[in-house]
């Protein structure tokens, strides 16, 4: 096995001191033209790489900020990931990106592993609708940011989208197309996402005149494509079938309208269906989806941006820090998938 090149060695090979590698490294400018020129060219012909953890544990002070999210298969993840190490990597910060998989043990897990790393700080969207993870990882006094949460004390910021809105956007949407009767594939009840999007769905029934019968949810498991699936196989199952179908999220609406043009149920003809988040999937698909869109790449920034505010990362930030909520508004986005008006 190949030993690591160490400090050490690149002293040795450059006829210098320990502390003048070290100056090179860290203080160019106070070194010698001639000298740090040798230095650099025992590193670069040793291949040392300096170590980050020993530096951080020096320092006491990381260099990378940790994101955790309920599942990196959903490509609204993937956007927020896009803004948040965008806004790291503009400070000098890398991102760990971790996958709770919408179970409460693995975000314990992974909190437990951010803990242990002494990471900057961590973007969080949580699973464990307890706050039981959040807690005990408030004994580390490691600065979090929530996201696509909205913060319910004052003593963390978190950045999200007015789900309530969103909800009432989409069923709005469907009330006005003539549709009188909407399910709601809604995931996991647990969720606020899930719960904030049928308040504002219930919302815009009572905002027609309609009563809340008029929506019927299908709650699943999971929030993916196999779960939507399984919820249009529900769907074509009932006698009293729906003419429209909200769903929680842009992969539950796509498992349904593969249920739906397996069983050769015309959408929007015999089903009209919206998603939420307007992932790139959604206007690829078969049939285009009606969505209501969240902007997760600005989500995922203005979270990254509170945190490195809080954490002092940028000049100054940490004495002017205040925690706040920061919440954003949806937008409908109008395709194929619903009829103007029926």
């Amino acid at each position: 096995m190949t030993q690591s090149v160490g400090i050490k060695d690149v002293a040795r090979a450059a006829g210098v001191s320990v502390g003048t590698v070290s100056n090179v490294i860290n203080r160019p400018e106070t070194v010698a033209t001639e000298t740090r020129a040798r230095v650099l060219s025992a590193i670069d012909r040793l291949g040392y790489v300096r170590s980050e953890s020993a530096r951080q544990l020096r320092a006491g002070r990381s260099r990378i900020m940790g994101l955790l999210v309920l599942d990196m298969g959903n490509p609204f993840f993937v956007d927020v990931a896009r803004g948040a190490e965008r806004a790291a990597r503009e400070a000098g910060l890398g991102v760990m990106v971790c996958n709770s998989a919408q179970s409460v043990g693995e975000e314990a897990e992974y909190l437990s592993l951010f803990a242990e790393q002494r990471v900057r700080g961590v973007l969080l969207t949580p699973t464990d609708a307890t706050g039981r993870n959040i807690a005990a990882f408030r004994r580390h006094n490691i600065p979090f940011v929530l996201v696509d949460r909205v913060a319910e004390g004052a003593s963390e910021c978190s950045v999200s989208v007015d789900d309530v809105a969103g909800g009432a956007l989409a069923v709005r949407h469907l009330v006005d197309a003539g549709h009188r009767s909407i399910a709601y594939v809604s995931g996991p009840p647990g969720l606020n996402q899930v719960r904030d999007r049928r308040t504002g769905a219930l919302n815009a029934l009572r905002e027609a005149g309609l009563g809340p019968d008029v929506l019927r949810e299908l709650p699943t498991e999971r929030l993916d494509v196999a779960a939507g699936r399984d919820a249009g196989a529900r769907l074509l199952g009932l006698a009293d079938r729906p003419t429209a179908v909200f769903c929680a999220n842009d992969l539950l609406a796509l498992g349904v309208l593969q249920a739906m043009y397996a069983a050769g149920v015309g959408v929007p003809d015999d089903l009209a269906i919206v998603g939420y988040d307007d992932i790139e999937f959604a206007a690829a698909a078969a049939v285009p989806l009606t969505s209501v869109r969240q902007p997760a790449v600005t989500m995922g920034a203005l979270a990254a941006e509170l945190l490195l505010e809080e954490t002092g990362t940028r000049e100054g930030a940490a004495r002017a820090h205040e925690h706040r909520r920061v919440v954003l508004q949806p937008e409908l986005v109008v395709r194929s998938s619903t009829l103007p008006g029926r």
